[in-house]
């Protein structure tokens, strides 16, 4: 096995989980040359990984499909041994399946599957069989790199240690409180009331800069004297090297999650409108998971978030008591 490459343009999130992959081939293949496509702008995550050749970029927000022709001639000329597509998604399927790669891998979801010369049963998760994404994502390389699932895993760099290293001399916690779904984000009002819960130590609420607005409402609401916006100020990776040496990590159910899953970083995750068992839990060695103990017979209301709650009340999230993230 000489080359591979890994195909996961999906959401940040998504992308980090698939780096499970990465690690299995790897140890699999120590020589391998292997590549990982991603979308704009996710590919920051990736700086400086250790086990990847290169990290190929698909931008989709201008000439997205002139730019997939131009991604295929790239993925030809390459001459693959294997292509493992992690999506579902008939663009990805096309590289995929016209690649000229000696092995294609796909789940049975894609609609151009049947041009794969590996297709791999997709299996949704639930209550009653949970399956975490690393594992689902495991079984598309089982014919070529068999065993249990490998943890995602990021590498901070030192540059990204020592850029945070300011930010790390008394103890402290990281609470990241946006997510691009309303339906998966824990209220402001709650994330004040565990603020205020918390007053002994320094507090970092993290984000992107379009997350600043709502980091700022929750520090003017607040009452505490040691909380610090960085929304927009850190890099993906610099977050991953905060979270790594904070006390606890909040997070809902979203890409900060699995950020501190990839440094195994202590997690307590906030389930709104979504279910652990979905598969896409935390992975930390210290991690706890939080829901409401109300039986509500709309909780989960689809698989993904939502912009707003189909029933007006969101007791998925207001029925959630502080103490129980405190008591953990």
């Amino acid at each position: 096995m000489q080359k591979i490459l890994v195909i996961q343009t999906a959401f940040i999130g998504d992308a980090v989980l698939a780096t499970g992959i990465v690690e299995k081939l790897h140890l699999t293949y120590p020589n391998a040359a292997i590549d990982f496509m991603v979308r704009k702008g996710n590919e920051s995550l990736f700086a400086n990984h250790p086990f990847l050749n290169s990290v190929i970029i698909w931008d989709k927000t201008k000439s997205k499909y002139k730019h997939l022709l131009g991604l295929l001639n790239q993925i030809r000329a390459t001459k693959y041994d294997v292509v493992v597509n992690v999506q579902r998604f008939a663009a990805t399927g096309f590289l995929t399946a016209f690649s000229k790669a000696k092995m294609t891998i796909g789940f049975n979801k894609n609609p151009l599957s049947f041009l794969f010369t590996t297709k791999v049963k997709h299996i949704v998760s639930n209550a009653q069989n949970p399956l975490h994404e690393i594992e689902r994502n495991q079984m598309l390389i089982n014919s070529i790199a068999s065993g249990e699932a490998m943890k995602p895993k990021l590498y901070p760099s030192n540059i990204d240690e020592q850029s945070v290293s300011g930010y790390t001399t008394e103890p402290f916690i990281c609470i990241a409180p946006a997510s691009v779904w309303f339906t998966k984000q824990y209220p402001i009002h709650k994330w004040v009331e565990l603020v205020n819960e918390i007053p002994s130590i320094k507090i970092y609420l993290l984000g992107a800069k379009s997350d600043d607005t709502m980091c700022n409402e929750i520090i003017d609401k607040s009452n505490h004297q040691n909380i610090e916006s960085l929304a927009g100020k850190l890099s993906f990776l610099q977050s991953a090297a905060l979270m790594k040496q904070a006390k606890m990590n909040y997070v809902n159910d979203s890409a900060p999650m699995h950020f501190a899953s990839s440094v195994d970083a202590p997690t307590t995750a906030v389930y709104c409108s979504t279910l652990p068992s979905f598969g896409f839990g935390p992975l930390s060695t210290q991690k706890n998971i939080i829901e409401t103990t109300m039986q509500l017979d709309c909780k989960p209301c689809g698989l993904h978030g939502q912009a707003s709650c189909p029933k007006q009340h969101f007791n998925c999230a207001n029925t959630i008591q502080v103490k129980q993230l405190i008591n953990v």
